[in-house]
């Protein structure tokens, strides 16, 4: 059972989000606050008291956009203490998905907020919250029920506030962008908060290559291989992609031993 805060400074939005979560049998108790001022005053006594104490707070549901403090920087502020409740955003904007993941957010859920998908972030929360008692870690959000993992046949993807699962033989080549890798399928793009370099450690063994240190690719999607001047590129559906001389060799070796059918 969950004890929840949620935070809004608008009191309708504020007041329609906590009746859809006393409705959730999963949450024991929730209550609003209308101003970073006031959450930050209540969770603080909340630590205070420690995790079973009364005044407990589990997860808190928050805006983004308020007065004086926003929501990102609520999260922020959390982020320096030893245990902080888990954080699920709840916003009308779309553009700060990224900010929030990078804050560990469990989930990040768009208004006007429907039911079933309010009940998606409290399952969420619950199985992340679930797996941190006892001894108490640093949370990761776990992989949805009844979904294949991201690192199985499937990589999770958010978009608008919604997980998706792309099947990884979905996806033509990946692009590095920072921290971060765009992933590009026929059907379009999703951006993941998960370095190039890691992917191509995760998807050797699915016939992903890296060509340059910039881009992954998948061997099956290549249509052809072409040098021009010394220059080598490989062309993937309608984009052609540069390899680096690093590569090359490795490249050319491997597309010989593992032909197209």
């Amino acid at each position: 059972m969950l004890r929840v805060l949620a935070v809004d400074d608008e009191k309708p939005a504020l007041g329609e989000l906590l009746y859809l979560l006393r409705s959730d049998p999963r949450i024991s108790s929730a209550e609003g606050a209308t101003d970073a001022t006031e959450a930050l005053r209540r969770i603080s006594r909340a630590l205070d008291a420690g995790p079973d104490g009364e005044d407990g707070i589990d997860v808190v549901f928050l805006d983004i956009h308020m007065p004086g403090l926003t929501g990102l920087d609520v999260a922020r502020l959390l982020a320096r203490f030893t245990d902080p409740p888990l954080i699920v955003f709840v916003t009308a904007h779309e553009g700060f998905a990224v900010q929030a993941f990078d804050l560990k957010a469990v989930d990040y859920v768009l208004k006007p907020v429907r039911g079933e998908r309010l009940a998606e972030a409290v399952r969420r929360a619950e199985e992340l919250a679930g797996a941190a008692r006892g001894p108490r870690t640093t949370r990761t959000a776990p992989a949805p029920q009844g979904r294949p993992p991201a690192t199985a046949e499937h990589i999770a993807v958010e978009l608008g506030g919604v997980t998706r699962f792309v099947p990884i033989e979905a996806i033509a080549y990946a692009e590095a962008q920072g921290d971060y890798a765009r992933l590009h399928t026929d059907s379009g793009s999703h951006l993941v908060r998960i370095p190039l370099s890691t992917l191509e450690e995760r998807w050797a063994s699915r016939g992903f290559v890296r060509v340059h240190r910039s881009h992954l690719v998948a061997l099956s999607r290549i249509d052809e291989l072409r040098l021009d001047a010394g220059a080598t590129s490989v062309r993937v559906g309608e984009v052609e992609i540069a390899v680096s001389r690093r590569h090359a060799r490795q490249l050319r070796d491997l597309l010989m031993r593992h032909p197209r059918d």
